[in-house]
């Protein structure tokens, strides 16, 4: 069976530096953080204090009363799914539903309302086991998937991936496959996470994954920076519309972009730390471009996992110079997280959505906060890792990668649409 051409027709966002796509791509392409001190609970008494949180958003314009039975996952990722479709413009009343999916990932699911009903729970232990009957819809990862199938009628495939910060890269990758495969002609794929709370700041803590950089919030996500000191964590969701080609093309739809392969592996090596060689990322990025049939030296820019924690970034340049040898310093590299912080299992989906814009704009976003005299001598700066400032760069194929916790690795080339 011929494999399917696949689609981006629709975008949608919410996350630390906008609610909606014009607002986040403006404010990427400026080199905006998203970063600020944590106002979701008391950090007196926690190493970290701040956090990328999202701003100004109200649960109930889109689900109004039912907005209480959910956690702030689930209202992230179905903000972003209604942008996603209404920006695709499909008319679910002239498509066959049974055709048309959902396949979100989540790496941590709706921790903040667990948190604090056990929190509520503890404190009246005395008066027995009383906890809302919305508990478990608040906590279990897909009842984003299921309620944005159940608003729009969507009756076909519907699930949660979850792989660490891979998860919603996973989720894109399979929702590709699913239509690649002829089980569906739509898929709305993307990613939700909303764990800035103190058990999980706590937690990062604890095995010295964050930074610490509290006194200036805004500068302490600085991949490939030699003072760099863990990640930020951040939250929100992103969502893509994939779909068909022939079946986007016959409805008139506008199409961002083409996806045109993708890798998955594992590094087979620790729980959190990477492959120090980079080993599950070379492989990764080698499987999407194959997968693609393009040769290592058509990929124009890559959208790198880029947490600004020591071992990640290494591995990763590591990575790229080996797979792409001489072509590696032609690249543009950038890592927006350092805008966005890290949206664990969202990063993935809200990378991708950046990538496109990318693609369409013609733009490389900037990796901010790094200063001269700040170099790491395990990093190769000849690398263009598109320093504190957007580059202007026809854009023909990008990658978008993903690594999480576990050895996960995702990779996902998109390229400009050629009709």
């Amino acid at each position: 069976m011929k494999s399917r051409r696949v689609v981006v027709t629709g975008l949608g966002a919410i996350c630390p530096v906008g609610n909606d796509i014009p607002t986040i791509w403006n404010n990427i392409a400026n080199g905006i953080s998203g970063a600020g001190p944590i106002t979701y609970f008391d950090t007196t008494l926690f190493k970290t204090k701040f956090a990328c949180e999202v701003k100004n958003f109200d649960s109930k314009v889109n689900m109004g009363r039912d907005a209480r039975k959910f956690d702030s996952d689930t209202h992230y990722g179905i903000d972003s799914a209604i942008q996603a479709i209404n920006d695709s413009k499909l008319d679910f009343e002239k498509e066959d539903c049974n055709r048309i999916g959902v396949v979100f990932g989540e790496g941590i699911g709706g921790i903040r309302s667990l948190e604090e009903e056990l929190g509520t729970y503890f404190r009246n232990f005395e008066k027995g086991p009383r906890f809302s009957p919305f508990l478990i819809t608040k906590m279990i990862s897909d009842m984003t998937t299921g309620e944005i199938s159940i608003r729009y009628g969507l009756k076909g495939p519907n699930y949660v991936t979850t792989s660490a910060c891979a998860s919603s890269s996973n989720a894109i990758i399979d929702a590709y496959d699913q239509i690649r495969l002829n089980r569906a002609d739509v898929m709305v794929a993307g990613g939700s996470e909303a764990a800035v709370c103190s058990s999980c700041v706590g937690g990062f803590n604890a095995m010295h994954a964050l930074s610490t950089r509290n006194d200036s919030p805004e500068t302490a996500s600085r991949p490939f920076s030699k003072s760099r000191d863990g990640f930020v964590i951040g939250e929100g969701a992103a969502c893509l519309i994939l779909e068909e080609y022939e079946h986007a093309v016959a409805r008139g739809a506008k199409i961002y972009a083409e996806i045109i392969g993708a890798g998955l592996t594992a590094d087979a090596h620790h729980m959190t730390a990477p492959h120090p060689e980079g080993e599950g990322a070379l492989r990764v990025m080698q499987n999407a471009i194959e997968e693609a049939d393009i040769k290592p030296e058509d990929v124009d820019y890559i959208n790198v996992h880029g947490t600004s924690t020591y071992a990640g970034d290494i591995a990763e340049t590591k990575a790229i110079k080996r797979l792409f040898a001489d072509h590696a310093y032609e690249l543009n590299i950038s890592s927006t997280k350092s805008m966005t912080g890290h949206l664990l299992g969202a990063a993935g989906a809200l990378e991708a959505v950046i990538t496109v814009l990318s693609i369409e704009n013609s733009l490389v976003p900037p990796t901010i906060n790094f200063t001269e005299g700040d170099e790491d001598p395990e990093i190769d700066y000849n690398l263009n890792f598109t320093f504190n400032k957007a580059q202007e760069r026809n854009i023909k194929v990008a990658l978008s990668n993903t690594f999480g916790f576990g050895g996960h690795n995702t990779c996902i080339a998109f390229k400009k649409i050629e009709n």
